[in-house]
């Protein structure tokens, strides 16, 4: 059973970079990394990776900062509350909104990274032609990782 306060990533993985909290995509992934990270069970998944700066950098909040707060035991609702009074600068609903498309719509990038994503999807599912963006290679890799067959 997963248990979001103390989530082990050995386990299972952590919510899909789609879920959105507040309008924030990525916002409960992170936080389920981040708690796991605190517990010592994030397995193969890497706490501040560079998604996690992406939204470190929207959002001006510091990854100490934040990492401590979730280190308090707040829950999602609160650990909104406290991203939405540390937003350095401040943002409109609409620029989350707005963020939150383009990180969902976001490929891998350059050249170098394009490569990888390509290699990444030959071995996850060689037979799938719908994997376009990072979060589609995430979600995808997420499946395969606990069982599932791509």
């Amino acid at each position: 059973m997963m248990h979001y306060a103390t989530p082990d990533l050995t386990q299972h993985p952590p919510r899909s970079p789609r879920v959105k909290l507040g309008g924030f995509v990525h916002l409960p992934r992170l936080l389920d990394k981040t708690r796991a990270h605190l517990a010592g069970k994030t397995g193969e998944y890497v706490w501040n990776c560079p998604l996690d700066k992406r939204f470190f950098t929207f959002t001006g909040i510091e990854a100490d900062a934040f990492l401590a707060m979730v280190r308090t035991g707040r829950s999602d609702t609160a650990m909104l509350a406290w991203v939405r009074e540390n937003l350095r600068p401040t943002r409109h609903q609409v620029e989350i909104e707005a963020w939150s498309r383009w990180m969902e719509n976001m490929g891998p990038g350059d050249a170098e990274r394009h490569g990888g994503f390509a290699e990444q999807i030959a071995k996850l599912a060689p037979q799938r032609d719908d994997i376009h963006t990072n979060f589609d290679r995430l979600d995808l890799d997420d499946y395969v990782s606990f069982g599932g067959h791509g």
